[in-house]
């Protein structure tokens, strides 16, 4: 018989935002968890604040070798358990209309956002229970994907390109690892009040281009609506792990801020009524 899933997760992106609001989430609900960082002072941070059960990762998930060698530490701190979950977080978000943006900033979206949560996950899945002989119930995994997983964004195509790749390949992911009952799910968030905001939206590089004044429109009306009126990412973090405990979880969760309106609406409008709304909103409609 089968023991019970180990209480033990590894969250990537762990050191601000989403990531860091998860691993207390799950740190107080009694896992042993690690987090992935990128800075050994974010690390310490971390270790300092948490204490006793969390585990700092020292990793970019673009890194194949660090990966291979928090792989090795995760094991050696779990001994002969297993590793009950794994939250794909890390990301980045560079805005932009897509003519002028470059195609190594594109290429770095998809390095991080996509190909980095392949790179964790096919390295840990036999620690979730991909594998001869597991004596654990098979762990799950958690992809963070977006409302621009489902609706894309003017300037945010990229970001939103890599967010549909993210769903598409956690579909196809959970109907491979039924072999092993390893479950994939995707909580698809609304904007959350995180510094993704401040990384990614810069302007200025399009000064000179015939989009600058949608762009300023599109900093009033979505990027600052995102940072004072998003979901909190504390309040998003406990839903993480709530689903992570259902015993019959959903493949797929959204959370956004006045779902109605910013959500079930747009999933309904035909594309070519939310591109002409898109338009009006921020002057691109001809």
């Amino acid at each position: 018989m089968k023991k019970e899933r180990p209480k033990s997760i590894l969250i990537t992106g762990a050191s601000t935002g989403i990531g860091y609001e998860t691993a207390r989430a799950f740190h107080r609900a009694g896992y042993t968890v690690f987090g992935s960082v990128r800075s050994t002072d974010d690390a310490i941070r971390l270790q300092n604040e948490m204490g006793g059960g969390f585990y700092p990762l020292l990793f970019d998930v673009t890194d194949d070798q660090a990966i291979q060698k928090a792989r090795k530490e995760v094991e050696e701190i779990l001994g002969t358990a297993a590793l009950g979950g794994l939250v794909n977080n890390a990301g980045i978000a560079i805005g932009g209309p897509l003519m002028h943006l470059s195609l190594e900033a594109i290429e770095k979206q998809f390095s991080i956002n996509v190909l980095g949560a392949i790179r964790v996950t096919q390295v840990f899945l036999p620690l979730l229970g991909a594998r001869e002989n597991h004596n654990y119930i098979p762990g799950r995994i958690i992809n963070i994907s977006s409302a621009g997983g489902k609706i894309a964004s003017p300037f945010m195509a990229p970001y939103s390109a890599t967010k549909h790749a993210l769903e598409g390949i956690s579909h196809g992911l959970r109907r491979e690892l039924q072999l092993y009952g390893i479950d994939v799910i995707i909580i698809g968030p609304g904007p959350v009040v995180t510094p993704i905001w401040d990384k990614g939206v810069d302007i200025d590089p399009f000064r000179e281009t015939t989009f600058y004044p949608a762009m300023k429109r599109f900093i009033e009306v979505f990027v600052r609506n995102a940072k004072t009126k998003g979901i909190p990412a504390e309040y998003l973090g406990k839903k993480v792990l709530e689903v992570f405990e259902k015993r019959k979880p959903k493949t797929r969760y959204a959370y956004v801020p006045q779902k109605l309106k910013n959500w079930t609406i747009p999933r309904l409008l035909p594309p070519r009524v939310l591109d002409y709304i898109f338009g009006m909103i921020l002057g691109l409609a001809k």
